[in-house]
């Protein structure tokens, strides 16, 4: 695409983002931005592939004394995972004051005691890499919201303050806080929208500097090494009264200029929309398929998988899965069991029963986990999301008390992310075979905290070899991923179809046009053998057995069968 090609879109975007607000000289101002921006180097990212394998990881998660984390962590990758893993997905690694890096103090700032840029720059040599964007919130110790408290003139709109006239009465977020909080300004108090917390400041994006000025933020990330950025909490970002304030039209045309930017800078950088919601809600992040999302996290997974295994029953991730289809050859899912924050319930509204979530809900209060809560309309809270350990969650006190079914059970919940149309996204506790960390939560009062425990480098490699569950676990994962990579029915954009072969199982069929590779996956959701009656024909590219017709599976097995 030319420049002038691209700068045409982009004012199309910019007219419909602030429609009579809209003032010529923003098309001039992202003119200056662009040219800036071209005359840099800028890296090549290269198409995904069914080798792509995403690991979600804190830059401190793995820790050694006397040593910046992201060293370490880039060691523990080179050293025992290798080329299993291509795309390193970084939690905020800025400069920041809480809520575990996502109360950003300065965008182009490394967290001094995390490394450097230097370091995010070897560890860019090695594996693709996916940035935390946090663009709709800034620490209050931020030198913006500083500069807006001390009445600096460039400051003055960059945040959102409370208004008579504003409606606020339909908003939707995932809190109990204030929605808005007071800060003592050089003039007296000013309050302030605050969607997350007293300490991450909303920006207002109608204000079209701040708009250009995050857009520069995210230019400079994908100079800098991102393969792929993550719109974290995206959904919120345009604010306006009577609405929910969630997924507005300015929202979506926001990403799709940003999509047009990275497009022409670095095209099959991924851009990644974070958005913890109903699935109808999420997938509107694709737009037409080739304009806004390249990927979106698929939300329903976490919460379906866990019911499916908790339950013994695979109809209702049959029935949802049936749905999900290929988008386009530029737009898939980010599949994922576990990831930083909770296991989202809002996302399988419409596929679960009240009942059949508060299952989930006793169990995974049963198993040692928490709850947290939002606040509706009405005024009453609800449950927003699980926080435990994926492996603690999936397990059935009563069924599954040895390990080695542990193991089965947590390879098999794998293998379907492993297996569905997308790309695979594994956090590191999932890998590494990790349990509740229930010190963390305790010592801090952070529910999500259960599920982010710092691991010592050399008490970590021990137990990788030591420790049954965590070797089983790491081990097994590293063998699904190796397999899955070898075969083109993985590719993220290869057809999907689903199979229905009764309650017991869940089962889907990919297929490789191009390449004409079909692989069947089958995984038994049950603690039970059973026999499975079918006509499928292959070679079982977990054994290297044939396989003709009927099939029985012990209890969680599963099959890759390639098919003759």
């Amino acid at each position: 695409m030319k420049r002038d090609e691209l700068l045409k879109k982009i004012e199309t975007k910019l007219k419909k983002i602030y429609g009579v607000d809209y003032r010529n000289n923003y098309i001039e101002d992202m003119k200056s931005l662009i040219k800036k921006w071209e005359k840099k180097e800028w890296a090549k990212s290269c198409p995904l592939t069914n080798k792509n394998v995403y690991l979600i990881v804190y830059g401190d998660s793995i820790y050694e004394n006397n040593t910046k984390p992201l060293n370490t962590l880039h060691k523990f990758l080179k050293h025992y995972i290798g080329d299993v893993i291509t795309d390193i997905h970084i939690l905020p690694m800025f400069e920041y004051t809480s809520d575990d890096g996502f109360s950003v103090v300065d965008y182009t700032k490394i967290e001094e005691r995390l490394g450097s840029w230097d370091d995010i720059k070897l560890l860019s040599k090695d594996y693709n890499l996916m940035f935390d964007f946090v663009a709709n919130h800034i620490s209050k110790k931020s030198s913006w919201f500083k500069g807006f408290l001390s009445e600096e003139e460039k400051y003055n709109n960059y945040f959102i303050i409370k208004k008579s006239d504003f409606d606020t009465s339909k908003v939707i977020r995932p809190r109990t806080s204030a929605l808005f909080h007071e800060y003592v300004g050089r003039n007296g108090i000013k309050t302030v929208w605050t969607t997350f917390s007293e300490d991450q400041i909303d920006l207002n994006y109608k204000h079209f500097p701040v708009l250009l000025e995050l857009t520069e933020v995210l230019l400079m990330y994908a100079n800098r090494g991102a393969s792929s950025i993550r719109l974290d909490a995206i959904g919120f970002l345009w604010k306006e009264s009577g609405t929910t304030c969630m997924h507005l039209p300015q929202t979506h045309e926001i990403i799709k200029l940003w999509r047009l930017l990275l497009d022409y800078f670095k095209p099959n950088i991924q851009i990644i929309t974070e958005t913890n919601v109903p699935h109808n809600e999420n997938i509107s992040y694709f737009g037409n398929g080739n304009d806004e999302a390249n990927m979106v996290y698929q939300f329903a997974l976490p919460p379906l998988v866990l019911y499916t295994f908790t339950v013994h029953n695979s109809q209702k991730l049959t029935n949802w899965a049936k749905s999900i289809c290929k988008i386009s050859d530029t737009a898939t899912y980010l599949n994922f069991l576990a990831s930083h924050d909770g296991i989202g319930i809002r996302p399988i509204e419409g596929i679960l029963e009240e009942d059949e979530k508060q299952i989930l809900i006793n169990k995974v209060i049963k198993n040692g986990g928490q709850v947290s809560y939002k606040t509706n309309d009405d005024g009453n809270q609800s449950v927003y999301e699980l926080n435990i350990n994926y492996f603690d969650a999936l397990i059935n006190l009563e069924e599954d008390k040895e390990s080695e079914i542990q193991i089965k059970k947590m390879l098999a919940a794998h293998a379907i992310i492993l297996s569905f149309i997308g790309v695979p996204a594994i956090y590191y506790h999932s890998l590494l075979g990790s349990r509740n960390d229930y010190i963390g939560f305790k010592q801090s009062g952070i529910k999500r905290r259960i599920n982010r425990e710092k691991l010592e480098f050399n008490r970590l490699i021990k137990e990788l070899d030591s420790d049954c569950l965590r070797k089983g676990i790491f081990n097994g994962l590293k063998n699904l991923i190796y397999i899955r990579q070898k075969n083109s029915a993985f590719s993220p954009y290869a057809e999907q179809r689903i199979l229905d072969f009764g309650d017991k199982i869940f089962a889907l069929e990919r297929e490789n046009k191009e390449t004409r590779d079909k692989v069947t996956f089958i995984v038994n959701v049950d603690c039970k053998k059973i026999e499975v009656k079918s006509t499928i024909k292959g070679i079982d590219l977990l054994t290297d057995k044939k396989i003709d017709g009927d099939l029985m599976l012990d209890s969680y097995q599963f099959m890759w069968i390639k098919n003759a």
